[in-house]
């Protein structure tokens, strides 16, 4: 699949109702919008190399969600809805028409939540193996009684690096990090960490506290019964699932995404890829690149074409 040599990508701030979010484009602004939401932890440039796989003639928008990136660090993400909310303002404050949305795990149900929120905004979505567990593992009320981050195993990740380069060592020998592009790795490191507010090194640009608390959230996160109002075309890409009896392990490379999720929708399909990893826009990022750009693409298709 072709690379395409983009120029550096230009930043800017909106500042939002709730918060200040910080976005990055590249390619033509009067082209087709292609809006990028990345997973949790992570940060608008992980989508640097799949970028690389797309032309120069779409309006390529990758957002930093709130309390990642460059983006404004504002309490807990609990609370889906708050992201969605602020990306949902950044799509009205551009005018956008005719997307293509594009969300990774929980970016996915980011996307999904804005795609209801604004039904004649999107051409179709394109959801990466997105955090919308079965049905059986949502509160049945909605509210079920929430850890304290800083208990969860995630809110005691490593907060402190010398700089992108130790990161980049400590990762990329481990599980999954080790699955991943060595250039998207590097990406993620990078622009991953920011001046440590104590003044010594750096620390991770999401805080470990604010990842936990979007992990923890996630079991109030339910759209079913809501998703069949979007009517424009989705593609569900889905990784490898879990095998039976390791329902308990705790593997961020195994998919989340409910195998009926596509059923949810008025007009998705679903594309079962189980030699990907939950971190397939960083595994492979020219297939995911591929689906962006062809939205009937089959697996078989898009893993000839990213060769």
């Amino acid at each position: 699949m072709p690379s395409y040599p983009h120029a550096d990508p230009r930043h800017a701030f909106f500042d939002g109702s709730e918060a200040r979010i910080s976005f990055w484009e590249w390619g033509d602004p009067d082209g087709q919008p292609v809006v990028l939401v990345h997973a949790t932890g992570f940060h608008a440039r992980v989508w640097d190399e799949t970028v690389r796989h797309l032309p120069d003639s779409y309006r390529i928008i990758s957002v930093d969600m709130r309390g990642h990136g460059l983006s404004e660090k504002k309490g807990l993400l609990l609370d889906w809805s708050l992201v969605a909310h602020d990306v949902s303002e950044l799509l009205d404050h551009l005018a956008l028409k005719n997307v293509i949305g594009v969300g990774h795990s929980m970016g996915a149900h980011c996307m999904s939540q804005v795609a209801l929120a604004h039904p004649d905004m999107f051409e179709r979505l394109l959801l990466v193996d997105p955090v919308m567990m079965e049905p059986e593992r949502y509160a049945t009320d909605g509210k079920a009684e929430l850890m304290d981050p800083a208990e969860h195993p995630v809110g005691k990740r490593r907060d402190q690096w010398r700089d992108w380069q130790e990161m980049y060592d400590r990762f990329k020998d481990r599980h999954p990090y080790s699955l991943w592009k060595p250039q998207a790795l590097e990406d993620y490191c990078r622009y991953g960490i920011r001046p440590h507010p104590d003044g010594e090194g750096f620390a991770l640009a999401c805080p470990p506290h604010v990842e936990a608390s979007v992990y923890i959230g996630s079991v109030n996160g339910c759209l079913y019964g809501r998703l069949n109002a979007i009517k424009v075309p989705v593609t569900i890409l889905r990784a490898k699932g879990r095998a039976p009896g390791d329902e308990k392990l705790m593997d961020f490379a195994i998919s989340p995404t409910w195998d009926q999720l596509h059923t949810e929708f008025a007009n998705a399909r679903d594309v079962h890829l189980p030699h990907l990893s939950h971190f397939m826009p960083m595994q492979d990022p020219a297939l995911t690149a591929y689906f962006i750009l062809n939205a009937t693409a089959t697996a078989d298709e898009a893993i000839a074409a990213a060769k």
